[in-house]
């Protein structure tokens, strides 16, 4: 009888620890231990120095249609462990090289009563974890239906969470700061005020979530390589403070159509006790594929102007004629209607922001509202749809093109799809050579208003598969894209470098939409930033937007020392000068620096940095001996102090400091600041004041 009851212990307490084992990064400070559970469901833990970051969490799928989901009931039948390193060099980027060293561990799973596999794999980095799920081929999986993805991260704590609301269609909110215990109150308000574009789960946020503990980790949550699959929000259990996946839906309400063999993205988890060191993580890109383009020669970082701010702050329209809407009026030919006085989009204006590039040393000019349609879809005609090769009469396609072909200035092209990805694609071919035959290497994507076919999201399977579609689709017309209203990136950039910029967050625009909060600027290097460059559109001078606009209210909520330190501090290979020539040509002393600042990098040094307060870059210039520093600065006047250690021993530099005046401030006196030249070296070291919503820029020149 003895020997029946330790046979039975036996077996029971091999059944409840059926399988762990523990996996190390390799600098040691991380330790992940996967472990199947009693039922024979898998999970992880995560650990950093010693400090639990995620505890005991569960993975699995949720199948639709299905008796069995792929959630337990799972035995091990194999483990295998491995390490990679490697260094590879990006076609553009902060750096010049990125090393990609993990040790990774790829459980298989045999789930018996339903004769199915699964494969679960971990890649454990010096800055954090990545995993996700494998399907490989065999007979009892093969297509499926996720009805919801099961993904844990349970939190150790009440931290301290930077967040926006999830949301199906858009990502532009100001960030929240607050306890995870409050977000569900917070979300609520939210919702009832109706600050969302679609419905939210009031305990839903989105990805890149940035955190930080008590005791002083910071985390980040986010997803890297988001292929053929939906974009993964997050719900928040708040009661035991565990975050559970929660992809985007389809019109059907479905999560995800899969076909084996087939894989998920890689769920993320950066984590450091430095602040400064999750700006500076490459883990996202280093779980994407390499660059699958064989010649590269034609993906060039750009710095550029355009008639956008005129249009966005009301002072010009995309429109060429009031007489809307043009098609139900019978006027085909556009030659027949009367023009619109505040057309942007006309061969004069283009000129003047074409010299004005030339003159100035930029690469390109961006001209939207230059096609014909603009009428109907401002009047709401949501099904009308663009052909994106027709131009209004007043804009001479090939006549803009030699003209800015003599002065050495490249035109990007504008395409708004308004939402009606089918009828894109449909031209798509026809549009990208239409570029080509015009000199356009660049194009700036738009997805503005509801998706068509209606019922679907900006961010469910099948559109950002349509995202990946148009980028490839570019990259075979050697075409470099910048979408906007896309699904967030997710390192996509490393496999396809021709996606030099994305939007996906609250840019530049907000400012003329009512403003966006001072301390913005210092959330979107800890959030949106994870996933790739974005086109913020910085470079605004003029503050009062009624002085372009007279009906514009609105105040742009920074100082122009801050405007200046954009170029550094968010990074990205496209960066605009987004405000008028005419208010760059009020402050040429200040405009020098974008003139100046590089927009391709060897190294990237973050010296200082605090979500939601601060952030402070160096960036040494590619090719040179030249060094550009940006720092931003959030609600409270603070000194920042740094020194130049970064720079090479041995060498002088003439800094030339663009700081904000000490009686400067982001609402009362934003365009006060001062300019100082002093002598660096690398035993130098700095103390400048930041004022609120406000901050300096640097340029280092090495002196000859």
């Amino acid at each position: 009888m003895k020997n029946i009851l330790y046979i039975a212990l036996f077996y029971c307490i091999a059944f409840q620890n059926a399988y762990s084992q523990q996996l190390k990064s390799p600098d040691g400070k991380f330790t992940m231990e996967f472990e199947l559970q009693k039922d024979g469901s898998p999970s992880y833990n995560l650990q950093y120095k010693g400090k639990t970051v995620i505890k005991p969490s569960k993975l699995g799928l949720e199948l639709k249609n299905d008796k069995k989901s792929l959630l337990n009931d799972f035995t091990l039948a194999d483990s295998k462990t491995s390490s990679f390193d490697e260094t590879w060099k990006p076609v553009w980027g902060e750096v010049a090289s990125i090393r990609n060293y993990y040790n990774e561990l790829a459980v298989t799973l045999n789930q018996q009563e339903t004769n199915r596999q699964i494969i679960i794999r971990f890649r454990l980095f010096n800055d954090g974890l990545g995993f996700r799920y494998e399907f490989p081929s065999q007979k009892n999986l093969v297509y499926f239906v996720i009805k919801e993805e099961r993904t844990q991260f349970a939190m150790a704590g009440d931290h301290t969470a930077f967040w926006i609301p999830g949301d199906y269609d858009t990502q532009e909110y100001d960030y929240t700061t607050s306890k995870l215990s409050e977000i569900r109150g917070l979300a609520e308000k939210a919702k009832t005020a109706n600050l969302s574009q679609t419905s939210f789960a009031t305990t839903g946020v989105q990805t890149s979530l940035m955190m930080k503990t008590n005791d002083g980790l910071y985390m980040n949550l986010h997803e890297a390589a988001l292929l053929n699959y939906s974009c993964m929000h997050l719900n928040l259990d708040d009661k035991n403070m565990v975050f559970e996946s929660w992809l985007t839906p389809d019109a059907k309400g479905d999560k995800g159509h899969i076909q084996a063999p087939a894989h998920s993205p890689w769920r993320t988890i950066i984590v450091s006790d430095d602040a400064r060191e999750i700006l500076a993580s490459k883990m996202t890109l280093n779980l994407n594929d390499p660059c699958k383009i064989e010649d590269t020669s034609w993906i060039k970082p750009v710095k550029y102007v355009g008639v956008w701010w005129e249009m966005i702050t009301g002072k010009s329209s995309w429109s060429y004629t009031d007489e809307f809407p043009a098609v139900q009026l019978g006027v085909t030919d556009y030659s027949k209607a009367k023009p619109n006085a505040t057309h942007g989009a006309n061969n004069a204006n283009v000129k003047k922001y074409i010299d004005f590039a030339a003159s100035n040393g930029f690469d390109a000019v961006l001209v939207e509202g230059w096609n014909q349609g603009w009428e109907d879809w401002f009047g709401h005609s949501k099904d009308y749809v663009f052909d994106f090769v027709s131009p209004y009469p007043d804009f001479d396609v090939k006549g803009i093109h030699e003209y800015a072909k003599s002065k050495g200035v490249k035109m990007i092209m504008h395409h708004e799809t308004s939402s009606s990805v089918r009828n894109y694609e449909r031209h798509m071919d026809k549009a990208y050579q239409f570029m080509k035959d015009n000199g356009y290497d660049a194009v700036k994507s738009g997805y503005v208003g509801d998706i068509l076919p209606r019922g679907e999201n900006h961010y469910s399977q099948w559109i950002v598969n349509h995202y990946q579609y148009a980028l490839e689709k570019a990259a075979d017309y050697k075409i470099m894209v910048n979408a906007h209203e896309a699904v967030r990136p997710t390192g996509i950039c490393r496999t396809y470098p021709n996606l030099i910029g994305n939007e996906a967050a609250r840019g530049t625009e907000y400012q003329s939409f009512g403003g966006s909060k001072p301390n913005h600027v210092t959330m979107l290097p800890f959030t949106r930033l994870i996933g790739g460059p974005m086109d913020y559109t910085p470079g605004i001078f003029e503050m009062d937007l009624s002085k372009l606009n007279p009906s514009n209210n609105s105040h742009v909520n920074s100082t122009i020392a801050n405007q200046l330190a954009l170029y550094v501090t968010l990074y990205s290979p496209l960066q605009m000068a987004a405000d008028l020539p005419e208010n760059y040509n009020r402050f040429p002393d200040a405009f020098q620096f974008i003139k100046d600042v590089a927009v391709d990098w060897s190294e990237s040094n973050y010296l200082e940095a605090e979500p939601g307060q601060y952030v402070t870059v160096a960036r040494k210039a590619k090719g040179t001996n030249n060094w550009f520093v940006g720092n931003v600065n959030g609600y409270d006047s603070r000194t920042s102090n740094i020194n130049f250690a970064f720079l090479e021993k041995g060498k002088k530099y003439t800094a030339t400091i663009y700081a904000d005046a000490k009686d400067a401030h982001y609402k009362t006196n934003p365009q006060a600041y001062i300019i100082r030249k002093i002598e660096v070296t690398n035993k130098s070291k700095l103390s400048q004041l930041s004022v609120a919503g406000g901050g300096y820029a640097i340029s280092i020149i090495e002196k000859k």
